[in-house]
């Protein structure tokens, strides 16, 4: 038949289905007990939105747009899980910075001296800039890790570096 003939909300363009959060080649899929929590939320909860709507029969054309955009997504959060490695955080050197530690710096040079703040080093799917959580392959925590107790650390900041100081270390 003629594309002539085709009503343009006919033609289906496939949905795109965002990227989960970057995760470099060659690297473990680090997660602690939580993060991993999560991403077994984020499956259930996807699975009942896809049973869902597998049983809307209202609108084919978007009900099967809907479907392929929820399997798509499933497929990656389904990849993510099988390549979860667990790490217990308590199972960390205590006074030396790793994955899933809880970090508070003192800003010495480069910025607000003094300035004091709190990250904790947690997997790609974890990380929310907003509560602190930052995901271990960031710059910073990369600048972070195997850093000690009382330890000076230049931090990739903007357009100079800031050094700060580690403070505090604990593992939850």
């Amino acid at each position: 038949m003629s594309r002539g003939f085709v009503k343009e909300d006919d033609a289906q363009t496939p949905p795109i289905v965002p990227p989960r959060a970057a995760l470099p080649a060659g690297t473990p899929n680090y997660v602690t007990p939580s993060g991993l929590l999560q991403l077994q939320e984020e499956l259930a909860e996807l699975e009942a939105t896809r049973a869902e709507a597998a049983a809307n029969r209202d609108n084919d054309t978007d009900r099967s747009h809907r479907l392929s955009l929820l399997n798509g997504r499933l497929a990656l959060l389904t990849d993510r899980l099988a390549t979860a490695k667990v790490i217990d955080p308590t199972a960390q050197p205590p006074g030396e910075v790793r994955f899933g530690a809880t970090v508070t710096l003192r800003t010495l040079s480069g910025g607000k001296v003094g300035f004091e703040r709190t990250l904790t080093l947690v997997g790609v799917d974890e990380a929310d800039v907003a509560l602190g959580k930052v995901g271990f392959v960031a710059p910073i925590a990369r600048a972070l890790v195997g850093a000690k107790l009382g330890q000076a650390v230049s931090l990739p900041l903007g357009p100079k570096p800031e050094t700060v100081e580690v403070v505090r270390i604990s593992y939850a």
